[in-house]
């Protein structure tokens, strides 16, 4: 069924899908700009307060040039959550993967460490709430590539641990990822404490080396 918003013309998209990516400079700097004041408002007021005009103006930009790149705030959230994955694979493949001279319990220790912590200010900010609101704005579809991606990231980085004790089977890779990222989704829904605190990631970083080892 049509809309009076057009919402039902084929080819649209729904308002929980972002409508471009950043791909010039001045595009990328301001979806930064954009994420800034969106992640601001979050941890100032809550998802409740967040809203297209109050980001836009946060951002110091039209709410026409938001528009842009993202419908609703829906769509904004979506753009952030990609943008979260896009960060820690770009940081895991720069400081893990294509990192020279570092012992393979190192590599390891920055890989798990990237992967689970919340107190990483290398990355961008992420919370309980997020990951709820995420399955409101993300299909399984996305969810499932994700989970690749990052798998992917880390086959990558352990089969860059030239120095291992003996080669990792790739099985074993995807457990450790697996029970670490499911891990971290299911402690931040019941005890974020222990995602932020460090302790589980310590624990989770000595379980991933001993069965590497």
């Amino acid at each position: 069924m049509k809309t009076a918003s057009g919402a039902g013309r084929a080819g649209a998209k729904p308002p929980h899908k972002p409508r471009k990516r950043p791909l010039q400079a001045r595009a990328k700097f301001t979806v930064a700009a954009i994420f800034g004041a969106f992640v601001r408002i979050w941890k100032a007021r809550g998802w409740a307060e967040v809203t297209t005009r109050a980001v836009a103006l946060e951002a110091g930009i039209s709410v026409g040039a938001l528009y842009e790149y993202f419908p609703g705030k829906q769509a904004l959230l979506s753009g952030y959550l990609r943008h979260c994955i896009d960060a820690l694979n770009e940081t895991i493949e720069r400081e893990v993967i294509e990192a020279t001279g570092l012992h393979w319990r190192e590599r390891v220790h920055k890989l798990v460490t990237l992967t689970l912590s919340m107190s990483n200010r290398e990355l961008p900010y992420f919370d309980t709430e997020m990951l709820l609101l995420g399955y409101e704005v993300a299909e399984l579809k996305h969810h499932r590539r994700i989970y690749l991606e990052l798998n992917a990231a880390w086959l990558r980085a352990v089969a860059a641990c030239a120095d291992l004790p003996r080669p990792a089977p790739p099985e074993l890779v995807r457990a450790l990822f697996t029970a670490c990222w499911g891990g971290r989704r299911y402690l931040l829904l019941v005890d974020p404490r222990r995602v932020t605190g460090g302790q589980w990631v310590t624990e989770m970083e000595q379980l991933c080396c001993a069965m590497l080892a």
